[in-house]
């Protein structure tokens, strides 16, 4: 697709999905604190926004560095991320992670993707919205929403996550990288299901493919 379309498309999403209606990390890059967008990020893994929100606001009540979240009894990490889903895991990851700044890192979130992937449970999309969001890097974050929905409006053809960042960073205008997760992730959520999306209410069904769209609303 041109860049002009895809300007359009932008434009079109980020009037319907306003910055106050962005998602609970893409809000922190107002006032960029690293190790809780980290924090947050690992529990906004297979949890709802609005979860995210709450067991984020929860445990950084009760900790501000890694070295409390450390000394934090587990219980008590369990009970307060919670509602995150998956809150073992989660409980387990956090930890382990703040450990490893505390130990490699001189108890700061480094600020490369190769310091960042190297520390168990932080992956490419982890470590690409730290460096988005805390340190104003110029990368794109991709997550599921932003892998899906470039293949099915046909801007990429690609089959895993990093193959999308690689092909949108050099497709999109580098103007419009700090915007693209937000708007995309929003828009997945709200009109571009996975499994029947609402074509029927689209802003942008006119630029859409509809690669294996199925069905739809």
């Amino acid at each position: 697709m041109e860049t002009k379309k895809i300007k359009e498309v932008l434009e079109i999403l980020g009037k319907k999905y306003p910055s106050h209606s962005m998602t609970t990390l893409n809000r922190m890059r107002d006032k960029p604190d690293a190790f809780m967008i980290l924090i947050s990020c690992l529990l906004s893994l297979r949890a709802r926004d609005e979860n995210t929100e709450i067991v984020t606001k929860n445990l950084f009540e009760e900790i501000k560095t890694p070295e409390e979240l450390v000394k934090l009894d587990r219980i008590k990490v369990e009970k307060l991320i919670f509602s995150s889903g998956h809150y073992r895991k989660k409980a387990e990851a956090i930890q382990h992670v703040s450990k490893e700044l505390i130990e490699k890192f001189n108890s700061k979130v480094p600020n490369t993707y190769e310091e960042l992937i190297s520390i168990k449970h932080i992956g490419p999309k982890t470590a690409n919205i730290v460096l988005a969001f805390a340190f104003n890097k110029q990368v794109i974050p991709v997550d599921i929403h932003c892998h899906r929905i470039p293949n099915r409006i046909g801007w990429v053809k690609t089959k895993t996550p990093e193959e999308t960042q690689k092909e949108l960073e050099r497709i999109i205008p580098k103007e419009n990288w700090q915007e693209f997760n937000a708007v995309f992730v929003q828009f997945g959520r709200d009109i571009c299901n996975p499994i029947s999306p609402k074509c029927s209410i689209c802003p942008i069904e006119k630029y859409c493919r509809k690669i294996n769209v199925k069905k739809s609303r």
